[in-house]
């Protein structure tokens, strides 16, 4: 499954990215339903928070297999341009 996310482009940086994004969108989506739904109470707008925010271990995790994957496959240090010349050259 790594292999086949690392050759759709799917790298390390993206999912550590996209996991620090979650931690982020977990604190807005607590405040967001604190303040939205005022009905709902403090346990709704953490019940968000708490969903949104185990995104982000598994996120860390998916970052963790590709970044190993990477070194194992020697692209962890890899510019785009080397990258894409890898492809090209798979290519041929």
């Amino acid at each position: 499954m790594i292999q086949k996310l690392h050759e759709k482009g799917l790298r390390s940086e993206h999912a550590y990215t996209a996991a620090l994004l979650s931690i982020g969108l977990s604190i807005a989506a607590w405040a967001t339903s604190l303040r939205a739904e005022p009905g709902a109470g403090l346990d709704r707008a953490d019940r968000w928070g708490i969903f949104v925010g185990e995104w982000a271990p598994t996120l860390f995790g998916l970052g963790l297999a590709l970044s190993h994957y990477e070194q194992h496959d020697g692209t962890l240090t890899a510019g785009e341009r080397d990258l894409y010349r890898e492809t090209e050259r798979q290519a041929v």
